[in-house]
């Protein structure tokens, strides 16, 4: 059953925010105090959400491809065999590839959750997670992508995917994050990515090792090797023991995979 939150009031019941006048500069004290508010319970929604989901993969990637198409169903296959290792499938929580990566996991018997944000266009939340929040700020919502997640996959996609990939990159290449692998699928549609990121280190602009921060590859194989072994390198942090008087609780334990977390 798709679980929206965990015991937080809803978005709905929050005042509504301009986050277009909040980013045009200072306002009033007050108003910036209430923004700040909102987004400190947003934060708090989120991660009641998603604090015994992990350890997770985030899948990122366009939400406009739709079931048939191969770099869909190319997220499809991933998100099945993410779950053979006892991992669970996070996604932003909308359509195209968000969508096809928390199907194959909920097809495969494996855990899917998503992190939706609230846009007038192409963003609506799917069907085939196990736990959802919805987020209203961009922000909020790319720190509760990284904040779970072990790996990170990029599929095909825009503005958005190209912004969660560089923001990986950014995080991994400053220290702020662990070395977690970063594996980039659609060799084809990626390589002028790749090519100006080789140009970088010609200018000078990023070093060569940083064009090892970014496994290619269109191989799902490929992907679940440098996972698993990039991710047993790194090792786990035990997961957290919910609260009763908060009212948490974890999603079910997972059985039959490659290793135990808890």
């Amino acid at each position: 059953m798709q679980e929206i939150g965990s015991g937080i009031s809803p978005l709905s019941s929050l005042p509504a925010t301009d986050e277009k006048f909040f980013l045009e500069g200072p306002h009033s004290r007050l108003k910036e105090l209430r923004f700040a508010i909102r987004v400190f319970v947003e934060f708090i929604r989120g991660f009641r959400a998603l604090h015994f989901v992990g350890p997770c993969v985030t899948v990122f990637g366009s939400a406009r491809f739709t079931e048939g198409h191969p770099f869909y169903e190319l997220a499809r296959r991933v998100g099945a065999q993410l779950t053979t290792l006892g991992l669970t499938v996070m996604t932003g929580g909308g359509p195209g590839v968000m969508e096809a990566a928390n199907r194959g996991a909920k097809e495969s018997g494996g855990r899917s959750v998503g992190c939706n944000i609230q846009l007038p266009k192409e963003q609506k939340p799917n069907p085939y997670v196990d736990r959802a929040v919805e987020i209203n700020h961009f922000f909020v919502r790319k720190v509760l992508l990284f904040k779970y997640s072990y790996a990170f996959v990029i599929l095909p996609g825009g503005l958005g995917t190209m912004d969660e990939c560089f923001e990986a990159l950014t995080l991994i290449q400053t220290g702020k994050i662990n070395n977690f692998p970063v594996v980039v699928m659609g060799k084809e549609y990626w390589r002028p990515l790749q090519q100006l990121m080789e140009r970088m280190v010609v200018t000078g602009t990023i070093s060569h090792e940083d064009l090892a921060l970014v496994h290619y590859t269109d191989s799902v194989d490929e992907v679940m090797d440098i996972v698993a072994r990039e991710v047993k390198k790194e090792g786990l942090k035990p997961r957290p023991s919910p609260s009763r008087i908060l009212g948490e609780r974890r999603l079910p334990p997972l059985h039959g995979h490659i290793w135990s977390w808890h």
